[in-house]
């Protein structure tokens, strides 16, 4: 059993954890859940040395523990599964896999790299991941990054298994494959703790349920004693609106962007739709499917091979993100916020008027004026609730549901009149999602904005969008129509979609 009491930790301005006890149990799948800033990320690297704490003690099967970094963790039995996407990217899939295991030919200190590859081959197959182990790990995807860091954490034969959100990016069939290994390290009594904000995968997978609210415990549960409605209550202090939001007012005769047979090799093949003033056009398809390449394409982060894009009706030449940004006023939220999106280790304000930047220039020094960076990020900062100590709080210190409130916020700040937002609820708690979910609503309802949506979540986008399309195979394989009523058929609208990636 693993056991912490009083957990206390404190960070500048802010006290993460506040006298936290739970226990872990050998043998039982352990969810943590709470809102972004309720202390979960801190108590994973608490348990594992990242962190230490200020106060209170952790015991394992009653011996104490003292970790003063990371590696104190791993060489007790410890192994996480982060949040962040923490992989070597010139490295390969088996070096990031086995780098802290690395098989050499007996005392010579050479590197045995046909054993390291068959090894990492193993865990490979095992997390489903079908890709040559010597894969050079910058190419990959978001998900396949996860997939490779969960690969490493089964490699290092953990009795203390720590997994911060390792579904956010993954499809449906790799989570399936998880679930399974998660089950069988249960049978052989390894202690897993399990942190996310999918409560369906909550009721599928674990046995207990503990709550943090506000750096508290609010208390421990077996999943099978509570209900939705009950948790969500626990975990943000009220009840969740999981109603409709009603009818976009979508002027279909206004075609504000139009995408013309867009072609590039293995990205896309054929693409083409329109998007009208006032619409959340939802792209909808499993991870690689070809949704975020278009994306990128028409931001001219990639450049087309073929076809054409139309912004108000005149051709668009666009070669990059700037152009996207400062010529046709087109803005992207990426799903991958830590590595594109975010400068981590900059000020909030940085990250949020970063977009803006050209239009608060003093006039005669050329240089970005302090105050009106200052009180631009902080009206934003106050439009959409995000928990800061001040604007000039580094960005890499917040909880994800607020990096990502940045995130949107610095593409809100630059007046961008269509919006491509990637994934943007991945990672984020009920409440922020909530939130989240009711902003983009209102950008199209009342500010006319004009949303391309891409997510992997059907729930969600079925809640949101006016019209869904559907990619497989890197081209659009079905179009559902007829879903902006003030109700929506979620069983209907879910079987439509299924039925064209059958």
């Amino acid at each position: 059993m693993l056991e912490l009491r009083g957990i206390t930790k404190d960070f500048p301005g802010v006290r993460a954890l506040d006298n936290v006890s739970v226990q872990f149990h050998a043998g039982e799948i352990h969810a943590l859940l709470g809102e972004n800033g309720a202390g979960k990320s801190t108590l994973i690297k608490i348990i594992s040395g990242i962190y230490q704490p200020d106060a209170g003690e952790i015991t394992y099967n009653g011996e104490q523990l003292h970790f003063h970094n990371f590696r104190d963790g791993l060489q007790a039995g410890i192994s996480i599964v982060n949040q962040e996407i923490q992989v070597i990217p010139e490295s390969s899939i088996a070096e990031n896999i086995m780098l802290d295991k690395m098989i050499t030919y007996g005392k010579t200190g050479v590197v045995n790299w046909k054993r390291i590859n068959e090894v990492a081959q193993t865990y490979l197959e095992m997390v489903g991941l079908d890709l040559p182990p010597a894969t050079v790990t910058r190419d990959l995807s978001v998900a396949h990054k996860q997939l490779v860091q969960i690969a490493k954490a089964l490699a290092s034969n953990a009795k203390i298994l720590l997994l911060d959100e390792p579904t956010s990016s993954i499809t449906e069939h790799e989570v399936d494959t998880l679930f399974h290994l998660l089950r069988n390290l249960k049978t052989k009594g390894v202690v897993v703790i399990f942190v996310t904000h999918k409560l369906e995968e909550v009721f599928a997978l674990c046995d207990k349920i503990t709550v943090l609210r506000d750096g508290q415990c609010v208390g421990t549960v077996q999943s099978t004693d509570i209900d939705t409605h009950a948790l969500v209550a626990m975990m943000i202090g009220r009840e969740t609106d999981d109603k409709s939001y009603g009818v976009l007012d979508v002027d279909a005769q206004n075609i504000v962007l139009e995408a013309k047979h867009l072609y590039k090799k293995e990205k896309a093949h054929d693409v083409s739709f329109q998007l009208y003033k006032g619409e959340i056009l939802g792209f909808y398809g499993l991870v690689g499917a070809g949704r975020t390449e278009t994306a990128r394409l028409l931001i001219g982060e990639d450049t087309l091979a073929g076809g054409e894009i139309t912004i108000q009706g005149a051709r668009a030449h666009i070669k990059s993100v700037a152009d996207s940004l400062y010529r046709y006023n087109m803005g992207y939220i990426t799903e991958n916020r830590k590595e594109e999106g975010l400068l981590l280790e900059a000020p909030v304000k940085t990250n949020i008027a970063i977009t803006i930047w050209n239009k608060i220039v003093h006039p005669l020094f050329q240089a970005i004026s302090p105050a009106k960076e200052t009180q631009f990020a902080q009206n934003m900062v106050d439009a959409l609730a995000i928990k800061v100590i001040g604007v000039n709080q580094i960005t890499e210190t917040l909880s994800g549901g607020n990096q990502q409130k940045v995130s949107i916020s610095k593409w809100l700040a630059a007046g961008c009149d269509i919006l491509i937002m990637d994934e943007p609820t991945v990672g984020v708690d009920v409440g922020a999602k909530e939130y989240i979910h009711k902003l983009i609503w209102d950008l199209a309802s009342q500010d006319k904005k004009s949303i391309i949506l891409i997510s992997s979540d059907m729930p969600e986008i079925i809640k949101l969008a006016s019209r869904i399309l559907v990619f497989k195979d890197k081209h659009i394989v079905g179009e559902v129509t007829g879903i902006n009523t003030p109700t929506r058929d979620y069983n209907r609208i879910s079987r439509q979609i299924g039925h064209y990636l059958a």
